[in-house]
């Protein structure tokens, strides 16, 4: 008999090596309530990724919402300390209407936040772990940075009025040429356009944008950065059509992809705007992945839902029974031990147990594994 390589789903043997992976780097396990005073998602509407928000009244009057995100709670219960970084890490459910069926859903997401003193290290720290997050989902993949330093530096060049500025860059994001020209008649707008046919290999793009940002400082950071990444072999791709609300965001921002999932499922960056908003002096970048996404995948727990269906029958020897299946397990099977068969149950094989054996057809296998 060979064992069958029994595994988890794929989303949650992706969520154990994760939080490996984050407690290996001196991040600690952050947990939080399943919700919050509303007014803090109510404020920060803008940062969600959904409007939609779930509320109910509180027994003392309060009202509250069951979290749509992780970010603005973390920030909530952290502190301000000069020269100290928080590095934390989460695994939680949110709240938040699906873009494909428009209705709420509950979603799990995994991440981590690195708040307070945050340097070039701590940048290159964040990046390099969400790299290595989405290499252990999947080996083809590939992760995306942007910086909205840059970006911001070349749009106000053009020094257009706050609803025309909103237009080109969404035109950025879309990769919208006709529309930036379209609507900057007459500015100078051939930084802007380099910008947005800017994408590839991190050194092949900086090189590219050198002579329009000139001695840039945000440009400088992204090429520091990258650099290190590269050093440390974590080569990256830089796509500035990744434009987050520069309300919130700052600096370096990305997303991460999965070949075989036609949509991000890793999105993270600098935010310390959204920390200024909030009252707090401290920097802060994060990211988070949505698991179920990984669902899409599949695939993971191959044909069948247990390797080994095992029957007994009425006044079965418990005692021996448990020494079957314990000795059926210990050889790497999944095993359901029951009276009859689950309806609509895929297994890999039928086994009986009689008489203090396991039964098969025209074979037996005694309590030590062997087949007589």
């Amino acid at each position: 008999m060979t064992p069958m390589d029994y595994s988890l789903p794929r989303e949650e043997q992706a969520l154990f090596m994760l939080r490996r992976l984050y407690e290996k780097y001196g991040y600690t396990r952050f947990k939080m309530s399943k919700f919050e005073e509303y007014d803090l998602y109510a404020r920060n509407k803008d940062f969600l990724v959904s409007e939609g928000v779930i509320t109910f009244t509180d027994t003392d009057g309060r009202l509250m919402a069951l979290k749509p995100d992780v970010t603005l709670s973390i920030i909530k219960n952290s502190r301000d300390a000069p020269g100290f970084t928080r590095k934390v890490y989460y695994t939680e459910n949110v709240y938040r209407v699906s873009g494909s069926t428009h209705t709420f859903k509950e979603i799990m997401q995994t991440g981590l936040e690195c708040i307070g003193d945050v340097d070039l290290y701590c940048l290159r720290e964040v990046i390099a772990l969400a790299a290595e997050s989405l290499r252990i989902i999947d080996a083809d993949n590939v992760l995306e940075l942007s910086h909205m330093g840059v970006i911001a530096a070349l749009v106000d060049e053009l020094a257009l009025d706050e609803d025309t500025r909103a237009q080109v860059l969404r035109c950025i994001s879309e990769k919208n040429t006709d529309g930036v020209r379209r609507l900057c008649p007459g500015k100078p707008i051939d930084g802007v356009l380099a910008l947005i046919a800017a994408h590839g290999p991190a050194e092949q793009v900086i090189a590219a944008l050198r002579p329009w940002c000139g001695g840039s400082a945000a440009l400088d950071e992204l090429a520091a950065v990258t650099e290190a990444l590269a050093q440390s072999g974590c080569p990256v791709q830089i796509d500035f059509s990744i434009v987050n609300d520069m309300n919130y965001y700052n600096g370096i921002t990305f997303q991460g992809y999965i070949r075989s999932i036609p949509r991000s499922v890793l999105f993270g960056g600098q935010y310390d705007s959204l920390m200024q908003r909030m009252g707090r002096s401290a920097r802060a970048v994060g990211f988070a992945i949505y698991l179920d996404l990984l669902e899409r995948l599949g695939g993971d727990a191959g044909p069948y839902d247990v390797d080994t269906v095992l029957i007994y029958g009425d006044g079965a020897d418990v005692s021996a029974l448990t020494r079957c299946v314990n000795m059926l397990t210990g050889t790497g099977l999944s095993v359901m031990a029951c009276r009859t068969v689950p309806d609509r149950l895929a297994y890999r094989q039928l086994l009986e147990f009689r008489n203090g054996a396991l039964i098969v057809p025209d074979r037996e296998v005694t309590d030590d594994g062997r087949h007589d």
